[in-house]
């Protein structure tokens, strides 16, 4: 459905349209979407479009992106201290670990 709303505004009914499910059922995906601010409705008319707020995915991307990123950098640290440790495991001057 978010990738429908991509392209375009939609009714309940033409989002619904494709798949084998209940009108009723999209309406309630769709409350929890409009409830997290990734969706809004308006009313024209008879219809009442489902607009996709595009922005709030770009503010979600940029989000995940920078913890991401940051994760990225504690793996690298990570990998950096286990090959540090194996490289210390593997020193024939060290018994135990520690220094002779």
């Amino acid at each position: 459905m978010v990738a429908r709303l991509a392209v375009g505004d939609a009714t309940v009914n033409e989002l619904a349209g494709p798949y084998s499910v209940t009108v009723q059922a999209v309406s309630k995906h769709l409350k929890v979407l409009e409830d997290a601010g990734l969706v809004s409705r308006s009313k024209q008319a008879q219809r009442r479009p489902v607009h996709l707020e595009a922005e709030v995915f770009d503010l979600m991307t940029k989000w995940i992106e920078r913890y991401r990123r940051e994760a990225e950098q504690r793996y690298q640290r990570l990998d950096t201290v286990l090959a540090e440790l194996a490289t210390e495991g593997s020193d024939p001057d060290r018994v135990g670990g520690e220094a002779s």
